[in-house]
Protein backbone atom coordinates (compact mmCIF):
# COMPACT_ATOMS: atom_id res chain seq x y z
CA UNK A 1 0.00 0.00 0.00
CA UNK A 2 1.68 3.40 -1.07
CA UNK A 3 0.30 7.05 -0.01
CA UNK A 4 -2.95 7.85 -0.09
CA UNK A 5 -2.87 10.84 -2.10
CA UNK A 6 0.35 9.31 -4.40
CA UNK A 7 2.31 12.98 -4.11
CA UNK A 8 5.32 13.21 -2.90
CA UNK A 9 6.42 16.13 -0.67
CA UNK A 10 10.06 17.98 -0.53
CA UNK A 11 10.60 16.32 3.14
CA UNK A 12 9.29 14.29 5.24
CA UNK A 13 9.84 14.49 9.30
CA UNK A 14 8.85 11.66 11.12
CA UNK A 15 7.70 12.14 15.04
CA UNK A 16 5.22 15.37 15.93
CA UNK A 17 6.99 16.06 19.39
CA UNK A 18 8.81 19.35 20.29
CA UNK A 19 11.59 18.38 17.74
CA UNK A 20 9.56 17.01 14.77
CA UNK A 21 7.06 19.85 14.57
CA UNK A 22 10.03 22.20 15.07
CA UNK A 23 11.73 21.17 12.48
CA UNK A 24 8.84 20.97 9.98
CA UNK A 25 7.86 24.53 11.23
CA UNK A 26 12.13 25.60 10.25
CA UNK A 27 11.74 24.10 6.74
CA UNK A 28 8.51 25.22 6.07
CA UNK A 29 9.99 28.58 6.72
CA UNK A 30 12.42 28.14 3.72
CA UNK A 31 9.67 27.05 1.48
CA UNK A 32 9.98 23.38 1.82
CA UNK A 33 7.34 21.61 1.42
CA UNK A 34 6.89 18.87 4.74
CA UNK A 35 4.54 16.28 5.50
CA UNK A 36 5.14 15.80 9.37
CA UNK A 37 3.99 11.81 10.71
CA UNK A 38 2.79 11.35 14.22
CA UNK A 39 2.43 7.68 15.51
CA UNK A 40 -0.47 8.93 18.44
CA UNK A 41 -4.12 9.05 17.40
CA UNK A 42 -3.65 13.12 18.14
CA UNK A 43 -1.07 15.97 18.78
CA UNK A 44 -0.17 16.62 21.85
CA UNK A 45 2.46 15.99 24.88
CA UNK A 46 2.30 14.92 27.98
CA UNK A 47 4.62 15.81 31.10
CA UNK A 48 5.01 19.31 32.95
CA UNK A 49 7.45 22.06 32.64
CA UNK A 50 10.01 22.97 30.25
CA UNK A 51 13.01 25.26 30.66
CA UNK A 52 13.72 27.37 27.74
CA UNK A 53 17.00 29.12 27.94
CA UNK A 54 17.83 32.16 25.84
CA UNK A 55 19.71 30.11 22.95
CA UNK A 56 16.37 28.90 22.29
CA UNK A 57 14.23 31.58 23.10
CA UNK A 58 16.09 33.94 20.14
CA UNK A 59 15.38 30.96 17.94
CA UNK A 60 11.40 31.44 19.09
CA UNK A 61 11.68 35.23 18.22
CA UNK A 62 12.99 34.79 14.83
CA UNK A 63 10.02 32.23 14.25
CA UNK A 64 8.06 35.11 15.35
CA UNK A 65 7.02 33.42 18.39
CA UNK A 66 8.56 34.48 21.10
CA UNK A 67 5.71 37.22 22.63
CA UNK A 68 3.16 34.17 22.44
CA UNK A 69 5.57 31.82 24.39
CA UNK A 70 6.28 34.37 26.92
CA UNK A 71 2.47 35.05 27.15
CA UNK A 72 1.98 31.28 27.97
CA UNK A 73 4.90 31.06 30.65
CA UNK A 74 6.54 32.72 32.99
CA UNK A 75 10.25 34.47 32.68
CA UNK A 76 11.80 33.64 36.40
CA UNK A 77 13.70 36.17 38.08
CA UNK A 78 16.45 34.20 39.07
CA UNK A 79 17.69 30.50 38.97
CA UNK A 80 18.65 29.23 43.00
CA UNK A 81 20.46 26.20 43.91
CA UNK A 82 20.24 25.03 47.40
CA UNK A 83 21.57 22.42 49.51
CA UNK A 84 18.19 19.71 49.93
CA UNK A 85 19.75 18.99 53.35
CA UNK A 86 20.03 22.10 55.35
CA UNK A 87 17.40 24.48 52.58
CA UNK A 88 20.75 26.75 52.55
CA UNK A 89 21.41 29.09 49.38
CA UNK A 90 24.39 28.07 47.31
CA UNK A 91 24.53 30.10 43.99
CA UNK A 92 22.10 31.95 42.08
CA UNK A 93 22.06 33.07 38.24
CA UNK A 94 20.10 36.56 37.63
CA UNK A 95 18.31 35.80 34.85
CA UNK A 96 17.47 39.46 34.37
CA UNK A 97 21.11 40.45 33.99
CA UNK A 98 21.65 37.19 32.02
CA UNK A 99 18.58 38.36 29.51
CA UNK A 100 20.43 41.63 29.26
CA UNK A 101 24.13 39.52 28.48
CA UNK A 102 22.28 37.45 25.76
CA UNK A 103 19.62 39.03 24.11
CA UNK A 104 17.06 37.10 24.56
CA UNK A 105 15.00 35.72 28.12
CA UNK A 106 14.98 32.33 30.25
CA UNK A 107 11.51 31.22 30.08
CA UNK A 108 9.79 28.80 31.87
CA UNK A 109 7.07 27.07 29.86
CA UNK A 110 4.44 24.07 30.09
CA UNK A 111 5.20 21.40 27.59
CA UNK A 112 1.90 21.38 26.12
CA UNK A 113 1.94 24.74 25.33
CA UNK A 114 5.28 24.88 23.71
CA UNK A 115 4.03 21.96 21.61
CA UNK A 116 0.78 23.52 21.06
CA UNK A 117 2.37 26.83 19.94
CA UNK A 118 4.91 24.71 17.52
CA UNK A 119 1.65 23.02 16.35
CA UNK A 120 -0.16 26.06 15.21
CA UNK A 121 2.44 27.47 13.46
CA UNK A 122 3.15 24.43 11.54
CA UNK A 123 -0.46 24.66 10.22
CA UNK A 124 -0.27 28.28 9.50
CA UNK A 125 2.76 27.16 6.96
CA UNK A 126 0.72 24.48 5.79
CA UNK A 127 3.07 21.54 6.90
CA UNK A 128 0.82 18.26 6.54
CA UNK A 129 0.52 16.81 9.80
CA UNK A 130 -0.53 13.23 9.61
CA UNK A 131 -1.52 10.80 12.54
CA UNK A 132 -2.31 7.78 13.74
CA UNK A 133 1.29 6.53 11.67
CA UNK A 134 3.96 4.54 13.11
CA UNK A 135 7.14 4.15 11.39
CA UNK A 136 8.52 0.77 11.33
CA UNK A 137 11.57 1.08 8.40
CA UNK A 138 13.88 3.90 6.64
CA UNK A 139 15.83 3.34 3.08
CA UNK A 140 17.10 5.50 1.02
CA UNK A 141 16.41 5.61 -2.54
CA UNK A 142 17.85 6.91 -6.03
CA UNK A 143 16.13 10.15 -5.65
CA UNK A 144 16.11 10.36 -1.54
CA UNK A 145 14.37 8.13 0.74
CA UNK A 146 11.67 5.88 2.04
CA UNK A 147 9.54 5.63 4.81
CA UNK A 148 7.38 2.15 5.73
CA UNK A 149 4.44 2.18 8.40
CA UNK A 150 3.12 -0.22 10.70
CA UNK A 151 -0.46 -0.56 8.52
CA UNK A 152 1.67 -0.94 5.16
CA UNK A 153 1.73 2.83 3.74
CA UNK A 154 5.23 3.74 2.63
CA UNK A 155 5.91 7.47 1.93
CA UNK A 156 9.29 9.25 0.09
CA UNK A 157 10.59 12.34 -0.45
CA UNK A 158 14.03 14.07 -1.37
CA UNK A 159 15.35 14.06 2.33
CA UNK A 160 13.65 12.64 5.57
CA UNK A 161 14.47 13.84 8.91
CA UNK A 162 13.82 11.19 11.96
CA UNK A 163 12.80 12.86 14.95
CA UNK A 164 11.56 9.84 16.39
CA UNK A 165 12.89 9.99 20.09
CA UNK A 166 14.53 8.25 22.40
CA UNK A 167 14.07 4.60 20.91
CA UNK A 168 14.76 5.59 17.68
CA UNK A 169 13.81 3.50 14.42
CA UNK A 170 16.35 5.29 12.32
CA UNK A 171 19.16 5.35 14.07
CA UNK A 172 19.88 1.94 13.83
CA UNK A 173 20.97 2.96 10.72
CA UNK A 174 23.94 4.20 12.06
CA UNK A 175 24.51 2.56 15.35
CA UNK A 176 24.15 -0.29 16.84
CA UNK A 177 23.95 0.96 20.55
CA UNK A 178 21.06 0.79 23.57
CA UNK A 179 19.96 3.12 25.88
CA UNK A 180 22.40 3.93 28.82
CA UNK A 181 20.07 3.33 32.04
CA UNK A 182 21.50 6.31 34.69
CA UNK A 183 19.60 4.25 37.56
CA UNK A 184 17.39 7.83 38.31
CA UNK A 185 13.88 8.61 37.75
CA UNK A 186 11.87 11.73 38.13
CA UNK A 187 8.35 12.34 39.55
CA UNK A 188 6.64 15.47 38.36
CA UNK A 189 3.69 17.33 38.99
CA UNK A 190 1.98 20.50 38.17
CA UNK A 191 -0.48 21.99 40.07
CA UNK A 192 -2.91 24.97 40.58
CA UNK A 193 -0.26 27.54 42.59
CA UNK A 194 -3.06 28.23 45.35
CA UNK A 195 -2.23 24.51 46.58
CA UNK A 196 1.74 26.01 47.57
CA UNK A 197 1.29 29.15 49.14
CA UNK A 198 1.92 29.39 52.61
CA UNK A 199 4.28 26.50 51.45
CA UNK A 200 7.48 29.22 51.69
CA UNK A 201 8.10 28.58 48.04
CA UNK A 202 9.82 31.25 45.00
CA UNK A 203 6.60 32.49 42.79
CA UNK A 204 8.89 34.50 40.60
CA UNK A 205 12.15 31.56 40.48
CA UNK A 206 13.45 28.56 39.14
CA UNK A 207 15.21 26.63 42.03
CA UNK A 208 16.79 23.69 42.28
CA UNK A 209 17.26 21.98 46.02
CA UNK A 210 20.72 19.16 45.23
CA UNK A 211 20.79 16.83 47.88
CA UNK A 212 22.90 13.21 48.22
CA UNK A 213 21.56 11.04 45.02
CA UNK A 214 18.17 13.00 44.91
CA UNK A 215 17.23 16.84 43.80
CA UNK A 216 14.16 18.51 43.64
CA UNK A 217 13.31 21.25 41.08
CA UNK A 218 10.51 24.22 41.56
CA UNK A 219 8.97 26.94 39.14
CA UNK A 220 5.64 28.95 38.64
CA UNK A 221 3.92 28.22 35.20
CA UNK A 222 1.66 29.83 32.99
CA UNK A 223 1.95 33.29 34.22
CA UNK A 224 1.71 31.98 37.92
CA UNK A 225 -1.46 30.13 38.20
CA UNK A 226 0.39 26.94 38.05
CA UNK A 227 3.37 25.39 39.61
CA UNK A 228 5.37 22.97 38.32
CA UNK A 229 7.67 20.27 41.13
CA UNK A 230 10.17 17.46 39.62
CA UNK A 231 11.79 14.92 42.40
CA UNK A 232 15.00 13.15 40.53
CA UNK A 233 16.16 10.25 42.59
CA UNK A 234 18.39 7.42 42.27
CA UNK A 235 16.73 3.60 42.40
CA UNK A 236 17.94 0.89 44.58
CA UNK A 237 15.99 -1.44 42.57
CA UNK A 238 17.80 -0.31 39.54
CA UNK A 239 20.84 -0.57 40.88
CA UNK A 240 19.68 -3.99 42.01
CA UNK A 241 18.96 -5.14 38.88
CA UNK A 242 14.76 -4.92 39.76
CA UNK A 243 12.76 -4.74 36.62
CA UNK A 244 9.74 -2.57 38.75
CA UNK A 245 12.21 0.46 39.95
CA UNK A 246 11.65 3.49 40.79
CA UNK A 247 8.06 3.08 42.38
CA UNK A 248 6.54 5.62 44.91
CA UNK A 249 7.79 3.96 47.90
CA UNK A 250 11.43 4.23 46.39
CA UNK A 251 10.33 8.17 46.01
CA UNK A 252 9.58 8.78 49.87
CA UNK A 253 12.91 6.68 50.71
CA UNK A 254 15.11 9.01 48.78
CA UNK A 255 14.06 12.51 50.68
CA UNK A 256 13.99 11.30 53.94
CA UNK A 257 16.33 13.70 55.56
CA UNK A 258 15.72 16.15 53.10
CA UNK A 259 14.52 20.13 54.29
CA UNK A 260 11.36 21.31 55.18
CA UNK A 261 10.30 23.07 51.44
CA UNK A 262 11.03 19.31 50.00
CA UNK A 263 8.99 17.67 52.44
CA UNK A 264 5.96 20.07 52.01
CA UNK A 265 5.90 19.69 48.22
CA UNK A 266 6.50 15.55 48.26
CA UNK A 267 2.84 15.04 48.96
CA UNK A 268 1.66 16.69 45.55
CA UNK A 269 3.75 14.79 43.35
CA UNK A 270 2.02 12.42 40.61
CA UNK A 271 2.45 8.62 42.17
CA UNK A 272 0.65 7.18 39.01
CA UNK A 273 3.63 7.51 36.89
CA UNK A 274 7.15 8.43 36.94
CA UNK A 275 10.08 8.61 34.10
CA UNK A 276 12.84 6.62 34.24
CA UNK A 277 16.09 8.80 33.07
CA UNK A 278 17.67 7.33 30.07
CA UNK A 279 20.23 9.23 27.61
CA UNK A 280 22.90 7.33 25.02
CA UNK A 281 26.49 7.93 24.62
CA UNK A 282 27.27 10.52 22.00
CA UNK A 283 27.62 9.60 18.24
CA UNK A 284 29.11 12.03 15.68
CA UNK A 285 27.49 11.14 12.88
CA UNK A 286 23.37 11.44 12.07
CA UNK A 287 23.40 11.16 8.71
CA UNK A 288 22.80 8.03 6.50
CA UNK A 289 22.30 9.27 2.81
CA UNK A 290 19.08 11.50 2.53
CA UNK A 291 18.44 10.31 6.37
CA UNK A 292 19.09 12.21 9.14
CA UNK A 293 18.73 12.09 13.12
CA UNK A 294 17.01 14.98 14.68
CA UNK A 295 16.27 16.13 18.67
CA UNK A 296 16.55 12.71 21.03
CA UNK A 297 17.01 10.18 18.17
CA UNK A 298 20.33 11.45 17.53
CA UNK A 299 21.41 12.66 21.17
CA UNK A 300 19.08 12.16 24.06
CA UNK A 301 20.43 13.45 27.17
CA UNK A 302 19.75 13.28 30.89
CA UNK A 303 17.76 16.52 32.09
CA UNK A 304 20.02 18.13 34.42
CA UNK A 305 20.76 21.04 31.70
CA UNK A 306 17.39 21.49 30.67
CA UNK A 307 18.92 21.47 26.87
CA UNK A 308 16.73 18.17 25.72
CA UNK A 309 14.36 20.63 23.89
CA UNK A 310 16.17 23.17 23.51
CA UNK A 311 18.76 21.13 21.61
CA UNK A 312 16.36 19.48 19.44
CA UNK A 313 14.64 23.31 18.10
CA UNK A 314 18.34 24.24 17.38
CA UNK A 315 18.90 21.30 15.56
CA UNK A 316 16.31 21.88 12.70
CA UNK A 317 16.28 25.52 12.95
CA UNK A 318 20.78 25.34 12.09
CA UNK A 319 19.48 22.20 9.29
CA UNK A 320 16.83 25.43 7.93
CA UNK A 321 19.41 27.82 8.00
CA UNK A 322 22.13 25.25 5.55
CA UNK A 323 18.90 24.77 3.44
CA UNK A 324 18.24 28.98 3.65
CA UNK A 325 22.05 29.83 2.69
CA UNK A 326 22.40 27.48 0.00
CA UNK A 327 19.41 28.82 -1.86
CA UNK A 328 20.50 32.48 -1.35
CA UNK A 329 23.64 31.03 -3.57
CA UNK A 330 21.75 29.37 -6.08
CA UNK A 331 21.54 31.00 -9.36
CA UNK A 332 19.35 28.25 -10.93
CA UNK A 333 16.16 28.38 -8.41
CA UNK A 334 14.85 25.89 -10.14
CA UNK A 335 17.60 22.89 -9.74
CA UNK A 336 16.30 22.03 -6.43
CA UNK A 337 18.26 21.88 -3.27
CA UNK A 338 21.60 19.69 -2.99
CA UNK A 339 19.90 18.08 -0.14
CA UNK A 340 24.00 15.90 0.62
CA UNK A 341 25.36 19.36 0.71
CA UNK A 342 22.56 20.68 3.29
CA UNK A 343 23.08 17.53 5.47
CA UNK A 344 26.77 17.58 5.81
CA UNK A 345 26.69 21.32 6.55
CA UNK A 346 24.14 20.13 9.53
CA UNK A 347 26.47 17.06 10.57
CA UNK A 348 29.30 19.31 10.79
CA UNK A 349 28.48 21.28 13.57
CA UNK A 350 25.49 19.98 15.50
CA UNK A 351 27.36 16.37 16.80
CA UNK A 352 29.87 18.53 18.44
CA UNK A 353 28.04 21.03 20.25
CA UNK A 354 25.16 18.15 21.44
CA UNK A 355 28.44 15.84 21.99
CA UNK A 356 29.24 18.46 24.98
CA UNK A 357 25.75 18.83 26.40
CA UNK A 358 24.99 15.15 26.91
CA UNK A 359 28.61 14.82 28.35
CA UNK A 360 28.32 17.29 30.73
CA UNK A 361 24.68 16.93 31.80
CA UNK A 362 26.29 13.52 32.98
CA UNK A 363 28.60 15.60 35.27
CA UNK A 364 26.46 17.97 36.74
CA UNK A 365 24.39 15.31 37.58
CA UNK A 366 27.30 13.63 39.24
CA UNK A 367 27.80 16.95 41.05
CA UNK A 368 24.17 17.60 42.02
CA UNK A 369 24.07 14.38 43.80
CA UNK A 370 27.18 13.85 46.02
CA UNK A 371 27.44 12.88 49.43
CA UNK A 372 29.55 13.48 52.54
CA UNK A 373 32.44 15.38 52.30
CA UNK A 374 32.51 15.62 48.86
CA UNK A 375 28.90 17.10 49.50
CA UNK A 376 30.48 20.15 51.86
CA UNK A 377 33.43 21.14 49.38
CA UNK A 378 30.94 20.90 46.51
CA UNK A 379 28.90 23.58 48.45
CA UNK A 380 31.80 25.77 49.47
CA UNK A 381 33.16 25.78 45.51
CA UNK A 382 29.15 26.72 44.71
CA UNK A 383 29.26 29.57 47.37
CA UNK A 384 32.45 31.00 46.00
CA UNK A 385 30.92 31.20 42.84
CA UNK A 386 30.06 35.08 41.86
CA UNK A 387 26.47 35.62 40.77
CA UNK A 388 27.26 37.06 37.57
CA UNK A 389 29.84 34.82 36.95
CA UNK A 390 29.11 33.42 32.71
CA UNK A 391 31.65 31.26 32.70
CA UNK A 392 30.36 28.32 32.30
CA UNK A 393 26.77 28.92 30.73
CA UNK A 394 28.29 31.33 27.55
CA UNK A 395 29.23 27.94 25.49
CA UNK A 396 25.75 27.15 25.95
CA UNK A 397 23.51 30.02 25.90
CA UNK A 398 25.34 31.94 23.63
CA UNK A 399 24.60 32.01 19.99
CA UNK A 400 26.96 28.81 19.27
CA UNK A 401 23.99 26.48 17.42
CA UNK A 402 25.71 27.32 13.62
CA UNK A 403 29.54 27.36 14.25
CA UNK A 404 32.00 24.89 16.10
CA UNK A 405 33.09 26.05 19.43
CA UNK A 406 36.27 25.48 21.12
CA UNK A 407 35.90 23.40 24.39
CA UNK A 408 35.00 25.13 27.10
CA UNK A 409 36.33 25.57 30.01
CA UNK A 410 34.34 23.70 32.18
CA UNK A 411 33.08 25.03 36.01
CA UNK A 412 32.71 21.33 36.75
CA UNK A 413 36.56 20.77 35.61
CA UNK A 414 37.33 21.78 39.04
CA UNK A 415 38.59 18.97 40.99
CA UNK A 416 36.47 18.68 44.82
CA UNK A 417 39.29 17.76 46.38
CA UNK A 418 41.32 20.99 45.59
CA UNK A 419 38.60 22.54 48.08
CA UNK A 420 39.24 23.10 51.80
CA UNK A 421 36.93 22.83 54.20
Amino acid sequence: MGTTDGHHPDALVIGGGIGGLSAALALARTAVNVRLYEQAPGFGEVGAGLQIAPNCTRILHEYGLLDEAVALGVTPAHMVMKDAVDAAELTRLDLKHLERRYGFPYLVIHRSDLHGLLLRACERLGVELVNDARCVSYENTANGARVAFADGRTDEAEVVIAADGLHSVARALLVDDETVNSAYVAYRSAMPSEQVRGHEVHERDVVVYVGPRCHFVQYPLRGGEMFNQVAVFESPKALAGVEDWGTPDELDQAFKGTCDPIQRGLPLMWRDRWWRMFDRDPITTWVNGRIALLGDAAHPPLQYMAQGAVMAIEDGWVLAEHVRAQQARRSDRSSGIDWEQALAAYEAVRPEHCRRVVNTARQWGELWHLDGVERLQRNVLLRARDTHDYAFTDWIYGPTALTPEEEPDLYLGIPLDSVEL
